[in-house]
Protein backbone atom coordinates (compact mmCIF):
# COMPACT_ATOMS: atom_id res chain seq x y z
CA UNK A 1 0.00 0.00 0.00
CA UNK A 2 2.84 2.36 0.77
CA UNK A 3 4.11 2.08 -2.81
CA UNK A 4 0.70 2.98 -4.25
CA UNK A 5 0.36 5.99 -1.95
CA UNK A 6 3.79 7.22 -3.05
CA UNK A 7 2.91 6.67 -6.71
CA UNK A 8 -0.41 8.51 -6.30
CA UNK A 9 1.33 11.42 -4.55
CA UNK A 10 3.90 11.63 -7.37
CA UNK A 11 1.15 11.69 -9.98
CA UNK A 12 -0.69 14.45 -8.11
CA UNK A 13 2.51 16.51 -7.83
CA UNK A 14 3.25 16.07 -11.53
CA UNK A 15 -0.26 17.13 -12.49
CA UNK A 16 -0.10 20.14 -10.18
CA UNK A 17 3.22 21.20 -11.66
CA UNK A 18 1.95 20.83 -15.24
CA UNK A 19 -1.18 22.87 -14.52
CA UNK A 20 0.21 25.63 -12.29
CA UNK A 21 3.96 25.96 -12.85
CA UNK A 22 4.63 25.17 -16.51
CA UNK A 23 4.35 28.11 -18.89
CA UNK A 24 2.85 26.80 -22.09
CA UNK A 25 3.59 28.62 -25.36
CA UNK A 26 0.85 30.44 -27.19
CA UNK A 27 -0.33 29.16 -30.55
CA UNK A 28 1.57 31.95 -32.31
CA UNK A 29 4.82 31.09 -30.48
CA UNK A 30 4.36 27.43 -31.31
CA UNK A 31 3.77 28.12 -35.01
CA UNK A 32 6.80 30.45 -35.14
CA UNK A 33 9.02 27.84 -33.52
CA UNK A 34 7.75 25.14 -35.88
CA UNK A 35 8.45 27.35 -38.90
CA UNK A 36 11.99 28.04 -37.70
CA UNK A 37 12.61 24.31 -37.31
CA UNK A 38 11.12 23.62 -40.75
CA UNK A 39 13.24 26.27 -42.49
CA UNK A 40 16.41 25.18 -40.66
CA UNK A 41 15.75 21.55 -41.62
CA UNK A 42 15.30 22.46 -45.28
CA UNK A 43 18.47 24.55 -45.32
CA UNK A 44 20.47 21.82 -43.59
CA UNK A 45 19.18 19.17 -45.99
CA UNK A 46 20.15 21.35 -48.97
CA UNK A 47 23.65 21.86 -47.56
CA UNK A 48 24.09 18.11 -47.01
CA UNK A 49 22.77 17.39 -50.52
CA UNK A 50 25.21 19.95 -51.99
CA UNK A 51 28.19 18.49 -50.15
CA UNK A 52 27.14 15.01 -51.27
CA UNK A 53 26.96 16.15 -54.89
CA UNK A 54 30.41 17.79 -54.70
CA UNK A 55 31.95 14.66 -53.17
CA UNK A 56 30.22 12.53 -55.79
CA UNK A 57 31.61 14.76 -58.57
CA UNK A 58 35.14 14.60 -57.11
CA UNK A 59 34.99 10.82 -56.75
CA UNK A 60 33.70 10.38 -60.30
CA UNK A 61 36.58 12.55 -61.51
CA UNK A 62 39.15 10.53 -59.54
CA UNK A 63 37.75 7.21 -60.75
CA UNK A 64 37.67 8.53 -64.30
CA UNK A 65 41.44 9.19 -64.26
CA UNK A 66 42.19 5.46 -64.49
CA UNK A 67 40.43 5.02 -67.83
Amino acid sequence: MKVFNKLFADIQESYSELVYKVSWPTRKQLVNSAMIVLVASIILSLVIWGVDEVINFVMQFIYGLNK
